[in-house]
């Protein structure tokens, strides 16, 4: 066997190329070995061998990447770096959600230990907090399992028996079942600055004191269906982590209150090693208050009897939020996305299963978002009920995607209108029908280019995009194609109109 040095200092992205070209094949490990074997059984990785190569543990010899090479008719150059191609070395998703990821090579970089070390120092130079950093992991893990988490959903099944609606008189039961004592406090809203600089009124709805204790804030009373939420909540904390008293304050309003905020009275950037936990924790109880409140099967059928309407959420007794969140987990179709947003450009919440880029951000603030955004056009809008629809096209990596959502201007406990947005790809629905989803979304860009920025489909268009939403039964997706489509882009310095938005 000749020697591999030569190798080791051009093979940071071999394991990465050669993981990426096993799964873009279809292949396991297993399958992998098995065809190197029949090229050369003298030379053929063992499957364990072949993890450990592309985990970058191993550097293979001349002898045994050219083997390896040859399963997949390549030439040995091809894997060495500096035939380091974008599309080889990025992470392949399948047709799980989110945005794409990135190569973590060199991989002794990227080793538990230089991770430890550099995280800390990261988010301190960057003034991200470890809870900011936490709810962005959590977040790309969500995105990456679209919303999908069955040992949560079953939890709460069990607990609520699939049972939609669940009235408050139902919750508080169950929170007595589980050895919970509700005591009620006084708190009015309060002024607040989150970490962007921006103000809103925020007020702390409920919190947990162990071993047994659920304080609800007597404002809930007038807010019934924010009530539920929260009870739904602290009942999955019960049980999920069985009472143990690691979970967050709860609050509303345009600021994240915690723990620590609420004695201390102060925003802290100082890296917490709880940060993760009570993040963690807090996305499971809210997931769970999700499933709790609307269970996956009774949900999915009122959403199909109702076309997906917003207004579903009145006859599941919901809250809207919560009725949207629920949308991107129970649906059949997985490509969505759902924002809270609030003015004047921070987002509380995302979800993109999709893949969609954020209009603004939840860590730091823009001075260039597209004002053509469903969020950014009625985020100063009167909270009136009223939803509205709209029908987008918009270039994701080269690629030009048509998406639709429908946007509700709401106000919460606090008294501050936010917007709530639930939105569809509508890019896998329309090749799912044997359609070339590139080639429509191209004309339909081109067409809304030369009509300065939006413009009516197409008749051809509508009616393929109408074939996918009769098939996908959403009804704002219909209300979406009946309107102008609208050029959208992800920052104004890209703006995709001519003139430009931001032209002076």
């Amino acid at each position: 066997m000749r020697p591999n040095k030569s190798l080791l200092r051009k093979s940071h992205f071999l394991g990465t190329k050669i993981r990426n070209l096993r799964k873009r094949n279809k292949l396991t490990i297993e399958d992998l070995s098995a065809r190197c074997v029949r090229i050369d059984p003298e030379y053929a990785p063992s499957v364990s061998y072949l993890s450990m190569i592309e985990r970058g543990k191993r550097v293979p010899s001349i002898d045994m990447l050219e083997v390896v090479a040859g399963v997949f008719q390549k030439n040995v150059e091809w894997f060495l770096d500096d035939e380091a191609d974008h599309q080889d070395i990025i992470p392949d998703k399948g047709s799980r959600g989110g945005i794409k990821g990135m190569p973590l090579e060199p991989s002794f970089l990227f080793s538990n230990d230089i991770l430890q070390i550099a995280i800390p120092e990261m988010l301190s130079q960057t003034g991200i907090s470890g809870r900011q950093f936490a709810q962005l992991l959590i977040r790309a893990h969500q995105e990456n399992n679209q919303n999908h988490f069955p040992d949560l959903e079953r939890a709460a099944e069990e607990v609520g028996l699939k049972r939609m609606p669940l009235s408050i008189d139902e919750l508080v039961a169950i929170t007595k079942q589980l050895g919970l004592v509700i005591k009620w406090f006084d708190k009015p809203a309060a002024e607040a600055v989150d970490e962007l600089g921006i103000h809103s009124k925020n007020v702390i709805t409920s919190y947990f004191e162990a071993p047994n204790k659920l304080l609800l804030n007597r404002l809930l009373k007038k807010f019934p269906l924010r009530l539920k939420y929260e009870l739904a909540v602290h009942i999955g904390h019960a049980v999920l982590h069985n009472t143990d008293g690691v979970k967050s304050v709860m609050s509303v309003g345009g600021h994240q209150l915690n723990t620590q905020e609420q004695i201390n009275h102060v925003s802290s950037s100082t890296v917490d090693p709880q940060d993760m936990l009570h993040a963690w924790r807090d996305f499971e109880s809210s997931f769970f208050a999700g499933a709790l409140l609307c269970p996956k099967v009774p949900f999915r059928q009122l959403l199909d009897r109702h076309g997906y309407e917003i207004s579903s959420h009145k006859v599941a007794e919901v809250s809207a939020s919560v009725a949207m969140r629920r949308m991107t987990a129970v649906s059949p179709y997985s490509h969505w996305h759902y924002f809270d947003a609030y003015s004047p450009g921070k987002l509380k919440a995302v979800y993109r299963g999709n893949g969609i880029p954020l209009p603004w951000g939840n860590m730091r603030s823009v001075v260039d978002p597209c004002q053509h955004w469903a969020v950014f056009r009625m985020i100063n809008a009167p909270a009136n009920g009223k939803s509205d629809a709209q029908l987008s096209i918009m270039n994701v990596g080269n690629e030009q995607r048509i998406y639709c959502c429908e946007s509700i201007n709401v106000k919460d406990l606090a008294g501050n209108n936010h917007v709530l947005c639930a939105g569809i790809d509508l890019n896998p629905a329309i090749e799912a029908q044997g359609k070339d989803a590139l080639s429509i979304a191209y004309d339909l860009k081109q067409l809304c280019a030369s009509k300065g920025g939006s413009a009516t489909p197409s008749k051809a268009i509508k009616s393929d995009l109408m074939s996918v939403a009769k098939i996908l039964n959403i009804n704002w997706v219909e209300r979406g194609i009946e309107s102008d489509a609208k050029l959208i882009c992800s920052r104004g310095n890209i703006c995709p109109r001519d003139p430009s938005c931001y032209d002076k």
